[in-house]
């Protein structure tokens, strides 16, 4: 599914929106254009993961505010419960499942990786760490669990975001450019498919954006 498809289909629906999913729509679908315009995979990835912001951030009081991997977690939960024709199923199991195997055996993308290497934690409890993770993996593999599937490769797609945002990667390097290629390629499908998944269910309450329009 292209942007030019949703955006058309959201121009047709966004008066019957609620004001958080019609802002959130339009936003996830801004960069998601943008992320089609990118020539490289650096680029593409830091929009696309920006799409999926705009997609599932929303304010929380202070006295309550949730990670923000706890955040995206639950709205993988949510998005899987509303999929009933099992598209986010088919996409993982069916388009990505090398990619995702590939990816979950990547130790470059583990956070406890570069904890050791920053000297937070052991080679041993680093080890441990990555064993746990992919018994975890292994089980929602076996088992047929999206949504854990989903949230085990997000946190790891959400280390290799922090690695670019925080500018701990060099641009166009020579390095990590297989994992890089894969997260695209996946977050390239799976964006989309979100923002259709949110405007197909149109009365669930995806709460509000962060940072509403606000007018002068």
């Amino acid at each position: 599914m292209s942007f030019q498809c949703l955006k058309e289909r959201q121009r047709a629906e966004r008066e019957g929106y609620t004001e958080g999913l019609s802002l959130r729509v339009h936003r996830a679908l801004s960069w998601l254009q943008r992320a089609e315009q990118c020539e490289d995979n650096d680029s593409r990835f830091i929009f696309l993961w920006i799409a999926f912001n705009a997609a599932y951030a929303f304010e929380i009081d202070e006295t309550l505010r949730l990670s923000e991997q706890e955040s995206f977690k639950l709205f993988l939960e949510k998005l899987s419960s509303l999929d009933t024709h099992k598209r986010l199923d088919h996409l993982i199991w069916q388009e990505f499942p090398g990619s995702i195997r590939i990816l979950l055996d990547n130790q470059f993308v583990f956070q406890s990786f570069w904890e050791y290497q920053n000297g937070k934690i052991t080679a041993q409890q680093w080890a441990e760490r990555f064993a746990d993770g992919k018994r975890a993996a292994q089980h929602a593999l076996a088992s047929g669990n999206t949504p854990l599937l989903l949230r085990i490769v997000f946190s790891r797609m959400y280390t290799l975001r922090n690695q670019l945002i925080h500018g701990g990667a060099t641009w166009n390097s020579s390095v990590n450019r297989e994992q890089l290629r894969d997260c695209v390629n996946l977050l390239g499908k799976l964006i989309p498919l979100i923002i259709e998944l949110m405007m197909d269910n149109p009365n669930t309450l995806w709460g509000d954006a962060c940072y509403p329009v606000v007018n002068p």
